[in-house]
């Protein structure tokens, strides 16, 4: 008997309407508002249709969003172009395995508040309203290394022996077996990695932002809703956030597809 598989997008249609069944459930019994009050932790979704699209605050949206999105891919390519070098540096002297991955190891396990906090001291925020800040660039930076390094570094030993010997039987050295046969066989492995930095790299920012003394952005503008009980502003951002994450994921995957269509299917 062969099955039928549902279709991509049915399936995110199912899942999004079945989120958004068991949000309008939790708000309207779990997060009621008390008696005598109308601020609820958990607005319900039409309150933040209502907030985004009635009041038409989506029309300020990409002026909050610019800051971070220009923060966030500068500290994408920062920290995935770090983490590739890195990865090449083990390929070239395996004897630093060790370090690189216990460098990466600890860029990931860093409590990212403390670091914020340090950073902002460091680095400071924005110079003028509406530049990326560079608190933020930092953390988007820094939350990339971990999965690119160990992704580039596993793809990379992946690669064939067979195919190695034969590089190095007709005189290729390292460079040339990693040109040749390590870099195609890490290329799957890479790309996806890269494509998961991408939502990495936003929360990054958005971090950066909400611990930075900023004005403009994701996070001095959830800061302010938060200060003012604004629950259906601050939800509002939240699913705006998700769906700018979620857009930029799917841009990669599709350049990813079109640079590499014969490694497509593995690192779709």
């Amino acid at each position: 008997m062969t099955r039928t598989r549902m279709p991509g997008w049915l399936a995110g249609l199912v899942g999004g309407v079945t989120l958004i069944v068991v949000w309008w459930i939790f708000s309207a019994t779990a997060f009621h508002p008390a008696e005598g009050s109308t601020f609820s932790p958990v607005p319900s979704p039409l309150a933040v249709f209502r907030w985004l699209f009635v009041d038409g605050n989506i029309a300020g949206a990409w002026s909050v969003f610019s800051p971070t999105l220009a923060a966030a891919g500068i500290g994408y390519l920062w920290g995935n172009g770090v983490a590739l070098l890195l990865a090449t540096v083990v390929l070239l002297f395996p004897k630093a395995e060790t370090v690189i991955t216990q460098i990466a190891v600890v860029s990931y396990c860093l409590p990212i508040v403390a670091i914020g906090g340090i950073s902002v001291v460091v680095l400071g925020g924005a110079k003028n309203p509406g530049d990326p800040s560079a608190t933020a660039i930092f953390l988007a930076a820094l939350v990339c290394v971990f999965t690119t390094v160990v992704g580039s570094i596993l793809g990379f030993s992946s690669a064939d022996r067979a195919a190695l010997d034969v590089v190095h039987v007709y005189g290729g050295g390292r460079w040339t077996q990693l040109r040749k046969v390590r870099l195609v066989a890490a290329l799957p492995s890479i790309l996806n990695a890269l494509q998961i930095a991408v939502p990495t790299a936003f929360l990054g920012a958005v971090l950066g932002e909400y611990l930075g003394a900023i004005t403009a952005g994701v996070g001095p503008t959830l800061i302010r809703l938060q200060g003012q009980l604004d629950s259906a502003g601050v939800w509002s951002v939240f699913l705006l956030c998700a769906v700018f994450a979620l857009v930029a994921y799917g841009i990669v995957g599709l350049l990813i597809r079109l640079v590499t269509p014969w490694v497509a299917g593995k690192a779709a």
